[in-house]
């Protein structure tokens, strides 16, 4: 095989460097130091260590110091030249049996010069890896520096990451639990175990976005205040999978961050869920409970309803790690609730439409399939099914979160069109019969809530961002002493 560096030609004998590389192969040692070789193939050029990979070539980083101790286990010696061409060849240990320079276009026959040494291995399983290469790349090795500056971050199996981190039935996949912000972002483009729960809001983002501008034309939410509750649940259907989004990006940057994220993402949905009591309690409230005791004091008690879930939801990760299904109860509990009030009038509605008084049967259509989404919602949350059944089997493809994600976002795009059937079909009804809505039941709810939201989730984010500081502080302090203090 010839592979090119430096326009150099570098042929390879790899059944012959296989044989070789057999009889150096290393095990962990004894004292727990993980001294295998691993599968690619290394090469060390100017204080650089580059690993091929399929098809492409990325650079490996490593301290000089590092270096030094670790390029016996790792890599073997090719070629030395030290500035000059030496006369005693410069093979070194055998390898050279295998390997031959050959000329580049105006070398005239002359050995290659470098001014430092090169250095590579074949390593166990190198040999199909070096043949895949050979057959996907040739030209793999002359990609440009810049390019080869940027790897995707390297994944874990779940007993690789602490037990923060891990997913009930997910074994593959993970992402290092002390990634930066461009690890997290680039893993987005790269498969892992959250790559799906990423893109399954991010994408829907979008499309709710699309949504809103048409209905921006076509609405005058600036001056008609009966727009406004539309407007309000408008904007929380955008933010809710937008957060999510963002917070299973970077959750993986630190156990804090983990939990912050999820808290940011436990607050956009419980606004959501005042996003659906506003637009409920203005458009799809039943015809007999307009201007009752319920009807007014519908949006205050959704206040209420998001506050609580937003507090019991975040303190349910504090239980996460001693009591896990305590936790997923009380989380589940969280958002089931509010869910189950905001849909009260809808369920009556349903009950009267089973006992022949059915009206506005378009949105009642569309509100039944939201209803069934919102169910296989909460189920696929609470049972982690499939994986449940098969560990490892759904862990890029087909789990719970993911399938998740899809009926949240179906659910709700069912649910928008129900809204804007009965804001339509009601609208003439609703504005002679029931009280106009005020600015301070829709957008001044929505920034109160917002407000407190934030104040809860900065309250429940200062003890872990003062114990990850503490812990940095005093990275050599006791774990019973530290409880001490």
């Amino acid at each position: 095989m010839v592979f090119n560096i430096l326009q150099k030609n570098f042929t390879i004998d790899v059944n012959g460097m296989q044989e070789v590389h057999s009889s150096c192969r290393r095990t962990p040692s004894s004292s727990g130091q993980d001294n295998r070789i691993y599968d690619g193939f290394v090469v060390y050029y100017k204080q650089q260590l580059f690993m091929l990979v399929g098809e492409c070539i990325a650079p490996v980083k490593t301290r000089a110091n590092e270096l030094s101790s670790n390029i016996k286990l790792k890599v073997f010696p090719v070629w030395q030249g030290g500035g000059v061409a030496s006369s005693g060849g410069g093979w070194g240990q055998g390898w050279g049996r295998y390997m031959q320079w050959e000329p580049g276009p105006g070398d005239g026959g002359q050995d290659p010069v470098f001014d430092c040494p090169l250095w590579c291995v074949l390593c166990q399983g190198g040999r199909a890896r070096l043949r895949e290469a050979y057959q996907r790349g040739r030209g793999a090795l002359r990609l440009p520096a810049d390019m080869l500056s940027i790897r995707l971050p390297q994944l874990f199996d779940i007993h690789q990451v602490p037990k923060v981190f891990r997913e009930d039935g997910i074994i593959s996949g993970y992402r290092h639990p002390q990634s930066s912000a461009l690890d997290c972002i680039l893993s987005s483009f790269q498969m892992t175990n959250e790559t799906v729960n990423i893109w399954t809001h991010f994408l829907p983002t979008w499309y709710f976005l699309w949504r809103f501008c048409i209905l921006c034309c076509t609405q005058n939410f600036l001056s008609e205040s009966y727009t406004w509750p539309l407007l309000v649940y408008m904007l929380l259907i955008c933010v809710y999978p937008f957060t999510s989004s963002c917070a299973h990006t970077f959750s993986t940057m630190s156990p804090a961050a983990r939990h912050i994220c999820y808290f940011f993402d436990y607050g956009a949905l419980s606004l959501y869920s005042l996003g659906c009591a506003i637009t409920y309690g203005s458009y799809v409230m039943p015809d007999c409970w307009v201007n009752s005791r319920l009807h007014q004091h519908f949006v205050p008690i959704a206040i209420c309803n998001t506050l609580f879930c937003t507090s019991l939801s975040c303190y349910s990760r504090f239980l996460e790690l001693q009591f896990p299904h305590r936790s997923k109860i009380l989380r589940t509990g969280a958002f089931v609730f509010p869910f189950i009030f905001d849909n009260i009038p809808l369920f009556y509605r349903l009950i009267l439409c089973c006992g022949g008084s059915c009206c506005h049967g378009e949105a009642l259509s569309s509100h039944c399939y939201h209803l069934l989404f919102a169910f296989l919602t909460c189920f696929l949350f609470a049972s982690h099914l499939p994986e449940r059944l098969a560990p490892g089997r759904f862990d890029y493809f087909g789990h719970s979160h993911q399938l998740f994600h899809i009926c949240a976002v179906v659910g709700t795009h069912f649910q928008m069109e129900a809204v804007l059937a009965d804001m339509t079909s009601r609208r003439a009804w609703l504005i002679s019969q029931a009280a106009v809505p005020s600015f301070m039941g829709t957008l001044g709810a929505l920034a109160l809530c917002v407000l407190l939201n934030l104040g809860i989730i900065g309250v429940f984010s200062v003890p872990l961002l003062w114990n990850s500081n503490h812990s940095a502080n005093h990275p050599l302090t006791p774990p019973s002493k530290r409880k001490q203090q």
